[in-house]
C-alpha cells in the first residue's frame, strides 16, 4: 500500500492494488471541508484518472464521521474571486467527468456536500451509523452539487423536495431504501465489506467497467453541469442575502436563527 498526505494532511490519499482512497482527515472538525482541501481532491481525481493502475477511487472521512459539510468560516472568510473557477466548482465538474468508477464509504454524518456529492459516485456503502442531511433551507442557501437535479431522478421527486425543502436528516437504512445508499454494512463488518466490494469493482476489466459507467452516467452529463452552474448562480445571491446574514451569524452565536421579519 501506498500513502501520502496533501493539504497539510487534511486529504490522506492511499493505494492498495487498484483501489485508491481519498479520506477527509480532519476529525476535529468533523472533516469540514475547506477550500484547500477540496483543491486536493481535485488532485487526486486527476491522478485516479490518469494512472492505468488506479481502478476505482473511493472517498471516506477519519474519526467516524465523511463531512459534515463546508467549513462556514473558511468559505466566509474567503469568498472565491472568480466563482465559476473556484475550487469547489472546479471539483464539482471533475466529479462529474469522472470516467472512472467513484465510490464513498459513509460512517457518521454526511452533511451537505457530503450528502450531495454521494450523487455523482457510484458505488456508496454506508455504516448503519451513517446521517445524511441536505441543511441548505436552514442555512437560507439552495441545493447545489447537481442535487436539485440528481435527487429527484435518484430517490423521486416527492422525496427529494422532502430532503432539500425541509433539511430534514435520512439514516442510513431510509437512504438504502429511497436508493441514495447501495447498501448498509454492520459496524463490525464496516472495513470489511468496504474492501471487498471495492477489490471486486477493481478486478473487473477496467474498460468494460468505464464503458457501463459512461453507458449510464453520459446521457445526464451535460444536464448535470448545466445543473451545478444554475445552482451556483443562485447560491451566490442567497449567501449575500440578509436572509443568510442571520442564518450565518445564529450558526456562529449558536443560537436558532430568526426568520420572522422576512416575508
Amino acid at each position: 500500500m501506498t500513502t501520502n498526505t496533501t493539504a497539510d494532511d487534511l486529504i490522506q490519499i492511499t493505494q492498495e492494488g487498484g483501489v485508491m482512497t481519498a479520506t477527509f482527515n480532519r476529525p476535529e472538525k468533523k472533516n469540514a471541508l475547506t477550500h484547500t482541501m477540496y483543491e486536493a481532491m481535485i488532485d487526486a481525481l486527476e491522478q485516479a484518472e490518469a494512472e492505468p493502475g488506479v481502478r476505482v477511487l473511493c472517498f471516506r472521512g477519519a474519526g467516524g464521521c465523511f463531512t459534515s459539510g463546508n467549513d462556514l468560516k473558511d468559505f466566509l472568510g474567503n469568498p472565491p474571486s472568480d466563482p465559476k473557477n473556484s475550487p469547489v466548482m472546479r471539483f464539482l465538474h471533475a466529479l462529474i467527468d469522472m470516467k472512472k468508477p467513484l465510490a464513498a464509504a459513509v460512517q457518521g454524518p454526511a452533511i451537505g456536500i457530503g450528502a450531495t456529492m454521494l450523487l455523482h459516485c457510484d458505488l456508496v456503502i454506508a455504516a448503519p451509523d451513517a446521517v445524511f442531511q441536505m441543511p441548505f433551507t436552514k442555512l437560507a442557501l439552495c441545493p447545489e452539487a447537481g442535487s436539485s437535479y440528481l435527487l429527484p431522478r435518484v430517490v423521486g421527486t416527492t422525496r427529494a423536495l422532502s430532503l432539500l425543502l425541509s433539511s430534514q436528516s435520512l439514516d442510513a437504512a431510509t437512504a438504502a431504501q429511497w436508493g441514495l445508499v447501495t447498501e448498509v454494512a454492520s459496524t463490525d463488518q464496516f472495513d470489511a465489506v468496504v474492501t471487498e466490494r471495492l477489490n471486486a469493482l477493481a478486478a473487473l476489466p477496467p474498460e468494460a467497467v468505464r464503458t457501463a459507467k459512461a453507458l449510464v452516467r453520459d446521457p445526464e452529463r451535460d444536464a448535470a453541469h448545466e445543473a451545478v452552474n444554475r445552482e451556483a448562480a443562485q447560491f451566490l445571491q442567497r449567501l449575500m442575502s440578509a436572509e443568510a446574514a442571520e442564518a450565518m451569524q445564529a450558526f456562529l452565536e449558536r443560537r436558532q436563527p430568526d426568520f420572522s421579519r422576512f416575508e
